[in-house]
């Protein structure tokens, strides 16, 4: 949950758990504090949403210009927390892997402004824990695509691979989810929530990220698919491109850092990156006039005689937009 409630604050003996009174549930000072300071996994739900309203609201709450919405009296907030201690010891009856590290916050090494507040940690798979009870009628891909950008923000901060959703369906179905740390989504949320925590720091309202597709949960399943004709022509392509496509993720890398704030639109070489509104740079090529061919030939030798971390491309000229600098390389 948000500012204004927590799950977890409870206590296990050795015959238990003991449950916690409702008033036990609320965060204390420090815990509010720490998280108006941060940016959470649940922070990171509304953050990836698109739901505009609530962006704007989580936005104001960072900046202390309203408070955090008060949820200890809606009733799913409240089950879903006050059940936390049962959905894990299930959990650990269901799959037979224990449970650790029970309410353990994290603050990321890289962002010191990206933090979580672990549910567990299963050390037997080597995953993070979340526990979530939702409706007896939501639907299984749903629940996981909801709450897909805590997950994957919960592994960027510990650093972890793999994460285990583990999820009560009303009072009649449990299902566990495994899902795999996608380094191409997190990079999208990860520029998503630059772009919201520098709107906390600055005053800017800030604009919905695009929403990115959500990985897909670990299958169970294993299958040889080696007679199997199009797997046979797609893995062949695969194994060919492969250098081919990490050198173009690199480059992909390189063109964006080259990019500055102020720049709409940035082309040389065949090549153009344009900036969106919400601040995202998208890279793709561009038309070429007849000069052009000269120019990529030039590069071409330009690459084959300078090794990459040497590699810097010299602006021929820069021209001023009104709506931001247009930049050729």
């Amino acid at each position: 949950m948000r500012a204004a409630f927590s799950c977890g604050n409870h206590k296990e003996g050795d015959a238990g758990t003991s449950w916690p009174a409702l008033v036990a549930l609320g965060l204390s000072e420090a815990e509010r504090s720490a998280r108006i300071g941060s940016i959470g996994g649940s922070d990171a739900n509304v953050i990836l949403s698109g739901d505009r309203e609530k962006i704007l609201n989580l936005w104001r709450e960072k900046r202390g210009e309203q408070p955090a919405v008060d949820l200890s009296d809606r009733l799913p907030v409240a089950l879903g927390c006050w059940t936390e201690p049962f959905n894990r010891q299930w959990y650990e009856k269901i799959s037979g892997h224990g449970v650790s590290m029970v309410g353990l916050a994290m603050e990321c090494s890289d962002y010191k402004w990206r933090r979580c507040t672990l549910d567990g940690f299963v050390d037997d798979v080597g995953a993070i824990f979340e526990a979530k009870h939702t409706s007896a009628f939501a639907k299984a891909d749903e629940v996981v695509e909801r709450y897909m950008p805590q997950l994957q923000h919960n592994m960027a901060v510990a650093k972890r691979d793999k994460a285990v959703l583990s999820v009560i369906f009303g009072n009649h179905k449990f299902e566990i989810f495994e899902v795999a740390a996608d380094w191409l989504y997190q990079l999208d949320l990860l520029e998503a929530e630059s772009h919201f925590w520098d709107c906390v720091q600055n005053g800017a309202e800030p604009v919905p990220a695009p929403v990115p597709p959500p990985p897909k949960p670990i299958g169970t399943r294993e299958v040889c698919l080696t007679g199997n004709n199009a797997w046979a022509s797609a893995a062949v392509d695969w194994l060919e491109n492969r250098v081919a496509a990490k050198t173009h993720a690199a480059a992909c890398g390189i063109i964006k850092s080259l990019v500055e704030d102020d720049v709409a639109r940035a082309f040389g070489h065949g090549v153009e990156a344009r900036r969106s509104k919400s601040g995202a740079i998208s890279i793709r090529e561009a038309a070429r006039s007849p000069c052009d061919w000269s120019i990529g030939r030039s590069a071409r030798s330009l690459r084959n005689s300078h090794p990459p971390a040497s590699r810097k491309p010299t602006p021929m000229f820069k021209a001023s937009t009104s709506t931001g600098r247009s930049t050729m390389f």
